[in-house]
């Protein structure tokens, strides 16, 4: 097995390096201006200098502190959420319309109001963040939570077990691999609304960086930019996919 994954993993570095080749004879052949489509080589040496003159490690940081204080907010209220309307029937009847109201709508189309309400500060990012954010938590949670065996609960009163020992011991164990699966999606919106919100509001941070660079026609320094996304995006999620296999392992035990 690990000498396959080896091999997978071998050919992803190939593909990603045949991209790299591909993107590099496309922009010396003048195909699209070099102006709007540089070379890979440009792009990294503006991805460098913004990192000599520590444009990108602030911009990182700031992006990432928002994404994560969004999304840890989503995630805490998606899970409360899910779990109550798939355990308790009032939750269903009384909360269930609003919140079905709320999930069609586009996180982009709340941030003016959330501007006018909040104003163009971090709090207006990570409100925007979390609403569309924690709508796959929600959905996992309830999935799982809802999955539960009903027997269980009524071993786990048989037993002298209350509701919050058995939600804490049996139930969220049971609607991890759900909430987890809800997580992962919640974390790439996470991230996307972090640009946008910085676009919008001009707040600093990677968004603002390539807006910027784009108006300013600094096409090396946007693409610099869409790659340091890119690769915050891939670290994260796999943080998120070791952080899961560590936590359930009990699943492969199992197996």
């Amino acid at each position: 097995m690990t000498g396959r994954n080896a091999m997978l993993r071998f050919g992803a570095l190939l593909f990603a390096l045949a991209v790299l080749a591909s993107w590099q004879l496309a922009a010396a052949a003048h195909i699209v201006s070099p102006v709007f489509f540089p070379e890979p080589t440009r792009a990294l040496a503006a991805l460098w200098q913004l990192y000599r003159d520590g444009t990108l490690l602030s911009s990182i940081a700031d992006t990432c502190l928002r994404m994560f204080f969004g999304w840890v907010l989503a995630s805490l209220l998606g899970v409360a959420l899910g779990a109550a309307l798939a355990r308790l029937a009032w939750a269903r009847t009384y909360i269930a319309p609003s919140l079905e109201f709320l999930r069609p709508l586009p996180a982009s189309a709340i941030i003016p109001p959330a501007i006018l309400f909040l104003g163009l500060g971090d709090e207006m990012s990570v409100t925007v963040i979390a609403f569309g954010a924690i709508w796959p938590v929600l959905l996992g949670a309830y999935h799982g939570f809802g999955q539960v065996e009903p027997r269980l609960a009524e071993v786990a009163a048989f037993h002298g077990i209350g509701p919050w020992a058995f939600a804490a011991k049996i139930a969220l164990p049971s609607a991890l691999p759900d909430i987890f699966a809800g997580l992962r999606v919640s974390l790439a919106v996470a991230l996307i609304l972090a640009v946008v919100t910085e676009m919008q509001a001009g707040l600093p941070g990677l968004g603002f960086t390539i807006l910027m660079a784009q108006r300013t026609f600094r096409s090396p320094d946007l693409y610099a930019g869409i790659l340091v996304l890119g690769a915050v995006g891939y670290v994260t999620n796999h943080a998120l996919v070791a952080a899961e296999r560590r936590l359930l392992r009990w699943r492969s035990l199992s197996r």
